[in-house]
């Protein structure tokens, strides 16, 4: 649900107007970055980084030895100092590459109230604010369905952010590309489409590679609605105008409808072995954001059922 109104013009102002919105998102790119950045710091703080353990060369930790591990990762001189026999690990130090993506879509381009931010700035920021702390952490990045490489450093930061601003008319669903095996998907949108067309698309993204994960961005007066009385409601993708005569009226009947495209959301995520989380724009950025790195983290092994 957003509400908003289109309005309809010539060629020649349909080129103005998108010059006009071109000129203004570039003037809002450095606040936008400076912002994920201390977000990103913030959220840094407070974990340790991507460190996994693998078949790298830098030590990580000792952990204490289990049946089954290689005697010869027991490290002697550190289980002398007590009674446990400790292992060391060593840090997996392979880079891999993550797919982002947000809903770019009209539907995203709404709030319900000037204090709170549009679904699309607050996807823009925490796609942002990921890819910093990724980047930081040696990852490559790359937005799902951009043909330019991965990108890489504090560098990639700034022309990431700038493809987001130029991709500003996304549709609502990502685009289906084939992505590498060990490739791993983020997923950032209000994904109010029908489950459907989701469920379809989502598939056909699991073909490529395993490792998904979704957050479902909606405004909160999207969860509540807080209206009363009178109301039309205006459609931003086509689907026309609704007038409703009593809000109150329709109230649980809305509740129960959305809390089925939650729980359906977050079904399709266990069904494909994603991660899904949801969060309200008037909440902290950095819940989201730690929430998504920690799952990022996880690396969970997957199977499409």
């Amino acid at each position: 649900m957003a509400l908003g109104a289109k309005g309809r013009g010539g060629q020649g102002s349909s080129q103005a107007g998108l010059r006009e919105r071109a000129e203004a998102m570039a003037a809002t790119l450095p606040p936008l970055l400076v912002q994920a950045e201390r977000i990103a710091a913030t959220v840094e703080q407070g974990v340790h980084g991507r460190r996994r353990v693998g078949p790298g060369d830098t030590f990580w930790q000792f952990r204490r030895y289990q049946p089954g591990d290689p005697v010869g990762r027991i490290d002697w001189r550190q289980s002398a100092k007590a009674d446990p026999v400790f292992v060391r690990e060593s840090e997996w130090a392979a880079a891999q590459t993550i797919y982002l993506w947000r809903d770019g879509s009209a539907s995203m381009r709404w709030r319900s109230g000037r204090a709170l931010p549009e679904k699309v700035d607050r996807a823009d920021l925490v796609t942002l604010a990921l890819a910093a702390l990724l980047l930081d952490a040696g990852e490559r990045v790359a937005l799902l369905g951009e043909p330019s490489p991965p990108l890489t450093g504090h560098h990639g930061l700034e022309r990431l952010a700038m493809m987001l601003q130029r991709r500003a008319d996304e549709q609502s669903l990502p685009p289906d590309r084939p992505l590498p095996r060990h490739a791993e998907l983020v997923l950032i949108g209000d994904f109010l489409s029908p489950l459907a067309t989701l469920e379809a698309r989502f598939r056909r993204l699991a073909e490529h590679q395993p490792h998904g994960h979704i957050l479902q961005l909606l405004d909160p007066a999207e969860q509540s609605l807080p209206f009363t009385g009178r109301i039309r409601f205006e459609g931003t993708e086509q689907e026309g105008d609704a007038l409703i005569g009593r809000v109150e009226g329709i109230r649980q009947a809305y509740a129960e409808r959305l809390q089925a495209q939650l729980d359906g959301m977050a079904a399709l995520a266990r069904m494909l072995g994603w991660s899904y989380a949801l969060s309200l724009t008037d909440r902290p950025p950095e819940t989201a954001l730690l929430a998504l790195y920690r799952r990022l983290g996880e690396r969970a092994e997957v199977k499409i059922r």
